[in-house]
């Protein structure tokens, strides 16, 4: 085991993404499901959330209220881009919000709409073109001293999984390495 943190959030695209089997730490993984491209079957999908509920898996949905509401999932997950306030009302009805941020700026209005957490991308150099920025784990300890309940995502791989040793967070996100290899989740924690 290389990291240990309190949480581990895993963003997927697609329910094959992730063999569930491989996690077997109840409570400590959260799944975030972020599908842009087509939709999938509603079945797979509430069978999906079913073996999430069983293995105590908390399970969000991106951008959706309809579907997170159909799926009863645990909370909603909204992207840096979506600006919509009164999604601040979901915490009445117990749904936990998690946003994303790349900036000041996005991460205060992710605070004005409710989110618990809030995940700060770039932690690590990305492959991604036209995003050739990222903070570092000086800068992103630096921050979340000011700023509460920040989570790092980006540029974490195999190669650079022992450095969130030095990240002062108790979770961390991780995309890029769950579409590679759907078996790594086994391997890391």
């Amino acid at each position: 085991m290389f990291v240990l943190k309190n949480k581990y959030f895993l963003i997927i695209e697609n329910t094959k993404d992730i063999e569930l089997s491989n996690i077997k730490i109840p409570n400590k993984f959260n799944i975030i499901y972020r599908n842009k491209n087509k939709s999938e079957n509603l079945g797979s999908l509430l069978n999906f959330r079913k073996i999430c509920k069983r293995k105590r898996i908390n399970f969000y949905v991106s951008n959706n209220r309809i579907l997170a509401t159909l799926l009863k999932a645990d909370g909603i997950y909204i992207s840096a881009y979506n600006l919509d306030l009164t999604l601040s009302r979901l915490k009445s009805i117990n749904y936990k919000i998690i946003g994303s941020a790349h900036n000041l700026k996005e991460i205060n209005i992710k605070i004005l709409q409710g989110c618990t957490d809030i995940i700060y991308s770039r932690l690590f150099k990305t492959s991604y073109l036209n995003k050739k920025d990222f903070l570092g784990v000086i800068k992103f300890n630096l921050l979340n001293t000011k700023i509460q309940h920040l989570i790092p995502m980006g540029g974490i791989k195999m190669s650079n999984l022992n450095k969130l040793k030095s990240v002062n967070c108790e979770a961390v996100v991780i995309l890029s390495e769950i579409k590679k290899k759907p078996a790594i989740i086994g391997r890391l924690f």
